[in-house]
């Protein structure tokens, strides 16, 4: 999977899917939220982290606070989109991303997603740890 880094932004390639479109034939709006959190999680990956370890070793995870889209313009079946964050806020329990879904250079759809890392035994929050909380910054 091709990455695209800069230094306050990622981006992964998606294709879409007849399973991520609705009668209409177009994406079904809630799948972009999904489009959002391979995101985030192919963000993760390539600064080598991964959900799971992150779990076993720091004893955290992420879970999501609030999400809210802006839907611009339909994307429809075989379409290669580019899905991409920024950090939006970032505090030292919580990171709200800012996502956008592009075909080529237009916008389709705008969101953010608010994270909040929590104790993964007892689901209460949890400072993110320093080394990661380095990386969002330079992602602000």
């Amino acid at each position: 999977m091709k990455h695209e880094q800069s230094a306050n932004a990622f981006s992964i390639p998606v294709r879409v899917y007849y399973e991520d479109t609705d009668a209409g034939g177009v994406v079904y709006y809630a799948n972009y939220l999904k489009f959002f959190e391979r995101c985030r999680t192919e963000w993760m990956r390539w600064i080598g982290h991964d959900q799971s370890q992150l779990a076993a070793d720091a004893g955290i995870v992420f879970v999501a606070r609030k999400a809210g889209c802006e839907y611009l313009k339909p994307a429809r079946l075989d379409d290669l989109l580019t899905v991409g964050l920024e950090v939006e806020r970032l505090t030292r329990v919580r990171v709200v991303f800012r996502h956008h879904v592009r075909r080529g250079d237009e916008e389709l759809v705008t969101g953010t997603v608010e994270i909040a890392c929590v104790d993964a035994v007892r689901m209460t929050p949890a400072p993110i740890p320093e080394f990661l909380h380095r990386k969002l910054e330079a992602l602000q």
